[in-house]
């Protein structure tokens, strides 16, 4: 589900105050200023704001935050719980029983404006096709587009992400490369290790050169991306 005007949900709680918008200012009042109580687009508050509101009002209504991941909330009915997961303006929910899901959809949008997006099928670079028994969580499409950007359409798979003979090193007298792009790189391979754990090592490897990178880390860090 998506959340319309989110951000214009947040009650601030500190004191925040705009000048009269362009086409808006009362001529009586002169150069007087706006005191906002709820937070606008734009605002650094705004996200927070929002969070806090919505936080508040699942607690209120008997969910309990994650530790680890303070925007996944969660709800057990007898053997049975819900799972909710926010990400800005929107959320992705989940249960054991279907009941919960209608009751939590109608307890959202008597709340706030809502738009229900039907089942999950692409989420932050994560694809997801769920079966009736079974859900195949795949980044193949989020691959294919690092490919592209760095410039890999044309490459043939390899079978191992590192290669094995070679020692990677500080490679004091290698070519340097763009270390923006080559972080952007790393970053992206960070990422797709949340469903491929064998990646892991050899992204993690890549990673420790990203202070100087030099040719030979590019290669490697490319290559990784190529199996």
């Amino acid at each position: 589900m998506d959340v319309k005007s989110a951000f214009l949900n947040g009650l601030l709680e500190e004191e925040v105050y705009v000048e009269q918008p362009p086409g808006f200012e009362q001529k009586t009042i002169g150069d007087k200023v706006y005191k906002l109580k709820k937070a606008l687009y734009g605002l650094k508050q705004a996200p927070r704001a929002w969070y806090d509101t919505l936080s508040q009002f699942l607690t209120d209504n008997g969910f309990t935050k994650g530790k680890v991941d303070r925007t996944l909330f969660r709800i057990q009915d007898g053997e049975s719980i819900l799972l909710v997961q926010i990400y800005v303006d929107d959320i992705i929910f989940g249960s054991t029983k279907k009941e919960l899901c209608h009751k939590f959809s109608n307890l959202m949008q008597g709340k706030f404006e809502m738009s229900m997006m039907g089942e999950l099928t692409f989420f932050l670079g994560l694809q997801v096709r769920q079966l009736k028994d079974e859900t195949f969580i795949s980044q193949i499409k989020y691959t294919r587009d690092l490919m592209k950007k760095f410039g890999m359409e044309e490459k043939s798979s390899v079978k191992i992400p590192m290669n094995t003979s070679v020692k990677m090193d500080m490679d004091a007298n290698g070519k340097v490369v763009d270390q923006t792009r080559y972080r952007a790189l790393i970053r992206s391979l960070l990422y797709l290790t949340a469903n491929r754990p064998d990646i892991t090592f050899a992204v993690g490897v890549c990673a420790r050169f990203q202070s100087a990178p030099k040719e030979s880390h590019m290669t490697a860090a490319k290559r990784i991306l190529d199996i």
